[in-house]
């Protein structure tokens, strides 16, 4: 399973300083848990031989975009919270403090999936 990023974020997971994603799932999506190893790429079907960014899904929880702060931001890829609103809103449209967010917090691994 893989999760998709801007090419600009495979970069920023590598660094360490993109260590959360915040996405607005249909009901119904297979949502990560803890421990998993995804893959983390910028487009659809990527195959695992493909792929040269693999993540560790370290916690996964449900919050309001509204109840966001500094640090969070900061770990969405090192965003202040005008900078992260703006890329939200040109990434899903507008945005809604009362939204209920899926928020996946990871640990990057490797350019090889781990074995374990």
């Amino acid at each position: 399973m893989s999760l998709l990023f801007k090419p600009r974020h495979i970069e920023a997971i590598r660094e360490g300083v993109k260590t959360a994603t915040r996405r607005d799932w249909a009901d119904g999506y297979h949502r990560p848990s803890e421990g998993d190893i995804r893959m983390a790429v910028t487009e659809m079907f990527t195959s695992d031989e493909e792929c040269d960014c693999y993540i560790r899904v370290t916690d996964v929880y449900q919050e309001p975009l509204g109840e966001m702060d500094h640090e969070d931001a900061q770990k969405e890829g090192g965003y202040d919270m005008a900078d992260f609103r703006e890329a939200w809103e040109r990434i899903n449209g507008e945005w809604d403090p009362e939204l209920v967010v899926d928020v996946v917090e990871f640990e990057y691994v490797g350019r090889e999936r781990p074995n374990s």
